[in-house]
């Protein structure tokens, strides 16, 4: 959607300098853009890659000499940027009306603005809130409760009583609300430990594509508001996720994990039964928290098993020079008239 320059400092709170009337219809990183794309700048250090930009109008902090450039002021330039790029992009429709390959039960509650595209199945009893839409080929079970404006991608699966707040998203292929990892032994064989809670999503959430929500054992799973999954992330049975928190690709948690607010999760990091992260820990890529652990308040951790990243990076660098340090010893018990 066409926006000006004036419009847009206005709505992200951003202090104008140029002509206002600048039309944006586009974002672009400096080197590609076109004259009515907006770009911008984080640190002094590119502001050359702005000047030279074909763009007429730039995103900046205070520090940042752009002469010649319609300039938009802001503390932050980045998050004002995002701020401005979903005014100027908008999002496509998913799915607009109901279509008539659509599988709606009788009992189901569609708002009249909703829609629901080709092939969805909506169960009954089902509440879909007014402007979400619903994609091709998505399965919403029975007693599923979904807020006002969500995005449900094509071919996502909610399995029945699953409870979704307002302007959520989750991409395609996400599954929410399957039976968790849950059995008891004994007998010589695992019994399925029942799976009688549900999944309760807060208000803008998103889910990334082929991300799996289990739905609780004995209690619910929970995800507060604003919280960011990625693609391909597990959330085990039973499991807490605090506000605002962030998790990369390919992370996985065992049942009953507690989450605080703004906590921060590096890709392809591991968490065992029961870890217990507290409100704004930072956890690296790829490590492992054992089951049973807590990770304080402000924390950074990194590595397997997870410990202080101060730690981790003395640990880090000893590990390297274990050749030399052995050839070194070696060389002594030689010396020492050791074999």
């Amino acid at each position: 959607m066409m926006q000006t320059a004036k419009s847009l400092a206005e709505a992200v709170g951003a202090q104008l300098e140029g002509d206002g009337a600048v039309e944006l219809r586009g974002v672009a990183a400096p080197e590609r853009a076109s004259p009515h794309d907006l770009i911008y700048v984080e640190k002094a250090k590119h502001a050359e890659r702005a000047r030279a930009s074909a763009a007429i109008c730039v995103m900046a902090t205070e520090n940042v000499p752009l002469p010649g450039k319609v300039v938009l002021r802001s503390p932050h330039p980045k998050v004002a940027f995002a701020k401005a790029a979903a005014l100027i992009l908008g999002k496509a429709p998913i799915a607009s009306g109901i279509h008539p390959t659509a599988i709606v039960a009788p009992l189901a509650r569609i708002s009249q603005n909703a829609g629901i595209g080709p092939f969805a199945v909506i169960g009954e009893d089902t509440h879909v809130g007014q402007g979400t839409q619903i994609g091709a080929h998505s399965v919403i079970g029975a007693g599923c409760w979904i807020g006002d404006r969500c995005r449900i991608h094509p071919r996502v699966t909610l399995y029945a009583g699953v409870r979704i707040g307002h302007r959520v998203e989750i991409h395609s292929g996400a599954v929410i609300g399957a039976d968790g990892f849950g059995y008891a032994e004994g007998e010589g064989r695992y019994w399925k430990f029942p799976q009688a809670g549900i999944v309760e999503i807060a208000d803008d959430v998103e889910i990334g594509a082929n991300t799996t929500v289990d739905r609780g054992s004995l209690d619910d799973t929970r995800i507060a508001a604003g919280v960011k999954l990625d693609n391909l992330v597990h959330i085990g049975h039973n499991c807490q996720i605090g506000e605002h928190t962030v998790m990369a690709a390919q992370v996985g948690l065992s049942g009953s994990c507690e989450f605080g607010k703004h906590v921060v999760v590096g890709g392809q990091a591991g968490f065992g039964e029961q870890c217990c992260l507290e409100d704004g820990a930072v956890i690296g890529g790829q490590s492992g928290v054992l089951g049973g652990k807590t990770i304080r308040s402000g924390q950074t951790v990194w590595g397997t098993p997870a410990r202080p990243l101060a730690k981790f990076k003395e640990q880090f660098a000893l590990q390297a020079r274990l050749p030399e340090l052995a050839a070194r010893i070696k060389a002594l018990e030689v010396k020492l008239g050791g074999k």
